[in-house]
């Protein structure tokens, strides 16, 4: 268990695509149908893991698509639209309903924050059974993945959350962005969409699958 202050963590605020949900081969697939149909170089997973970063804007011009000849919003919409048909084949990752449960029992209290749209968020969870486990669902109001931070920051002034008792755990650099920025603290997976070596270097605690993140936890 996480001691800051001798304050003990009690509130849990996971992030969803990656974290939770294992979507990066769906999305390195529906990224590269885009590539190819603007006529740019397509990805494997080492280069897709380097390469991926919020702002999502800038992680599409590293891989070349010029906003110039087409908008950002015409090709993040075009994403989201081919995610949303598709969404269904990502699984969730190894032991998340074993994981959940336990902290459930152990009376963690659990909130996801996500730039996922909300909307889209809530069918997602009642689709795998694991709504019931959160007290919160944060989502995104758009399709560009825009607003975590603000999201992050209102959430903890609207529940009157403690951050010295608050625990952020996803799976990229921004959500340690995002923690700094809700002054909690952060733990982080690689098991999604970055690679060890990028998380390692951040100066948090990574570990490698949720059954691992279970055991730092508790």
């Amino acid at each position: 268990m996480i001691n800051s202050n001798d304050e003990e963590i009690r509130h849990l605020v996971w992030d969803w695509n990656g974290t939770l949900l294992d979507d990066l081969d769906l999305s390195i697939s529906i990224i590269n149908e885009l590539l190819a149909e603007h006529q740019l170089p397509t990805v494997d997973k080492a280069q897709y893991l380097e390469v991926f970063d919020f702002p999502v804007i800038d992680y599409y011009r590293r891989l070349g698509f010029d906003f110039d000849r087409v908008s950002f919003e015409v090709v993040g919409a075009e994403f989201i639209r081919r995610y949303e048909l598709r969404r269904t084949e990502a699984p969730l990752h190894q032991s998340v309903q074993s994981t959940l449960q336990t902290l459930f029992d152990r009376g963690f209290s659990q909130s996801i924050l996500s730039a996922y749209r909300q909307d889209s968020l809530e069918s997602f969870l009642a689709h795998f059974g694991i709504r019931d486990y959160f007290d919160d669902i944060i989502g995104s109001d758009n399709v560009y993945a825009h607003g975590k931070i603000e999201q992050g920051r209102a959430w903890m002034r609207e529940r009157g959350a403690d951050p010295e008792t608050t625990l952020l755990i996803g799976d990229t650099r921004h959500d340690l962005e995002v923690a700094n920025a809700m002054n909690c603290h952060c733990l982080l997976i690689a098991n999604g969409h970055h690679p060890r070596h990028r998380l390692t270097s951040l100066g948090v605690p990574v570990v490698n699958t949720l059954p691992e993140a279970l055991a730092w936890i508790t």
